[in-house]
């Protein structure tokens, strides 16, 4: 399976691991499984601590820590001129970022702020565009880009609100961009992974209402793991997905397919 996933010795740029919950972090466990070198992105000191100590349980793997403020073009061009400097190609990115502010996920989405929506916006779906476009100098050997998206892009789910319009924004986004770097060899692309049990999952007020339902409604009658969207992912970023782009691939156990 190693040789047809092609991963081995590949630079990829992880983004987004908050903590041993995260699905970036999942991710990134399943990368070093396939013997691929991993670079983490973090935002500040607090996040860079909390990779070090998850890292503390692979002493044998290797792991390159840069500092990158997605909000910040400055910090992402930064970023990935000192990624490129010292790996030379990217191969893949693992785009796992996204935050909106508690007062806009817990209000009527009519009552939405201005500055909230922008930030929403800038965080979730723009810093896909921004990294996509520092990273695409490096990407001279073609490759994979992934962002994570969830089902609030396209129906309503309570407690969703901006989030929702800003995961709609970033799965357009990955067309247009797909559209963009196609001729390239890289490729765009979106998991709509189903309800996991993250840090930023626990900002939205109906989660646990949520997990119920898709228990009930799923074909699959159960809740998707960390490991099983880790696995698309990597299948995302390898050899065996390299007719797939632009598209929005769904690992919620069948949930987005029913009717109620």
């Amino acid at each position: 399976m190693e040789n047809l996933l092609q991963l081995k010795d590949k630079n990829i740029v992880v983004m987004g691991v908050a903590n041993d919950r995260s699905i970036a972090w999942g991710i990134a466990k399943s990368l070093f499984e396939v013997g691929a070198n991993v670079i983490f992105t973090y935002r500040k000191e607090r996040s860079l601590m909390k990779l070090e100590k998850l890292m503390a349980g692979y002493e044998d793997q290797e792991a390159t820590f840069i500092q990158c403020d997605v909000n910040s073009d400055e910090s992402i061009k930064a970023a990935f001129d000192t990624i490129g400097a010292k790996v030379g190609t990217i191969h893949g990115i693992v785009h796992s970022v996204a935050f909106a502010n508690a007062e806009d996920l817990k209000n009527r989405f009519l009552e939405t702020s201005r500055d909230g929506y922008a930030f929403a916006q800038d965080t979730s779906a723009y810093s896909l565009i921004a990294a996509t476009k520092a990273a695409h100098p490096y990407m001279t050997e073609g490759g994979s880009i992934v962002t994570m998206s969830y089902l609030g892009a396209e129906r309503v789910l309570e407690g969703y609100n901006v989030m929702g319009v800003a995961k709609a924004a970033l799965e357009a986004s990955v067309r247009y961009l797909a559209a963009d770097i196609g001729a390239d060899n890289i490729r765009v692309n979106a998991i709509s992974a189903g309800a996991i049990k993250t840090l930023a999952a626990k900002g939205v007020p109906s989660f646990n209402k949520i997990l119920n339902r898709i228990e009930e409604s799923a074909p699959l009658k159960r809740n998707v793991t960390q490991a099983e969207v880790a696995d698309m992912t990597i299948v995302m970023l390898s050899h065996l997905s390299r007719g797939v782009t632009g598209e929005t691939i769904y690992i919620d156990g069948g949930y987005n397919i029913m009717g109620i």
